[in-house]
């Protein structure tokens, strides 16, 4: 038997083709025939399709609830993730506020100070002792053995050797030299310094030695049963009439066999403006420093007989 020519085989595939498309076709237009039908029964009588709504909305309601979960769980999540962020940004200012507000404590502390040791200054300047001048301390002998300050106030200011230099909380040194411009101030815990001191709350009195320590060594003149206890406040005795009295010098911080160790007041390491101070008695001073010299002999007297 002979094998079927191309052409029969042409004709079958055109005739599956043709009723494919016609089916395609008719499948269109009964749905645009449906649509149009929907569409008018919609216009028409709307609550018609409220049922087949509702079933719709029944079925897709876990799968809205789902999506609703996840939108507000997602958008707490960014939000508790900027609120983080911003928590830390904010805790940030807050601290550089707190260390701006500890700075200008500190330096509200300062001139607190710095106000009452001029207020200090003020007083002595003001006291019944009228002050021969008003310096600073511009340098000191600190790495030396010996302890010494120097003042930015000479003999043009009125500084002579003698004069007693105090500060707001008490004495400091007595002028030992005084240039045109600047002075040298012995202070009060050099080795070489003694003051005339008494106890402030009555008339225990001693002598106030520097020590080279930044300390000062009380030594009683009346031995016997130690009166002394921590804390008891000196100031000059008025002895010898150099230094005026009732000047604070030390405070009494360990008790000895003899006396106490006292620690300075007007410690000039952290004094800058001082006062030069007269001497209190002069003529007193200037006695007990004039040489003694011993009386002439007067004329032997003649035998009786000669």
């Amino acid at each position: 038997m002979a094998p079927p020519t191309t052409k029969q085989q042409r004709s079958g595939s055109n005739k599956k083709a043709q009723l494919g498309l016609f089916t395609s076709y008719v499948a269109a237009t009964l749905g645009a025939v449906l649509g149009v039908l929907l569409l008018a029964v919609s216009l028409m009588r709307p609550e018609a399709f409220s049922g087949l709504r509702s079933m719709a909305a029944d079925a897709t309601a876990p799968v809205g609830e789902a999506g609703a979960a996840t939108r507000v769980g997602t958008r707490n999540f960014f939000e508790a993730i900027a609120g983080y962020y911003e928590a830390g940004s904010r805790n940030a200012e807050l601290e550089e506020e707190l260390a701006i507000a500890r700075v200008r404590l500190v330096e509200a502390e300062a001139l607190a100070q710095e106000n009452q040791r001029l207020r200090g200054v003020l007083g002595l300047t003001e006291s019944d002792v009228e002050p021969v001048a008003v310096a600073r301390l511009i340098g000191s002998t600190s790495s030396s053995a010996r302890r010494y300050a120097y003042l930015s106030a000479g003999r043009r200011d009125g500084v002579e050797p003698g004069m007693p230099v105090t500060s707001p909380m008490g004495l400091v040194g007595r002028v030992v030299e005084a240039g045109s411009s600047t002075s040298r101030v012995l202070l009060l815990t050099d080795t070489d310094s003694i003051v005339p001191v008494r106890r402030a709350t009555d008339n225990v009195v001693a002598f106030a030695e520097g020590r080279a320590d930044g300390s000062l060594r009380i030594r009683l003149i009346n031995l016997g049963v130690n009166p002394l206890e921590v804390g008891d406040i000196f100031v000059t005795s008025g002895a010898g009439g150099m230094f005026h009295p009732g000047v604070a010098v030390a405070m009494v911080s360990e008790i000895t066999d003899d006396g106490a160790v006292g620690q300075l007041l007007g410690n000039p390491a952290a004094t800058d403006v001082v006062v030069v101070q007269p001497i209190w008695q002069r003529q007193l001073v200037e006695a007990a420093a004039e040489p003694v010299t011993a009386p002439t002999p007067g004329p032997t007297p003649e035998a009786p007989g000669e």
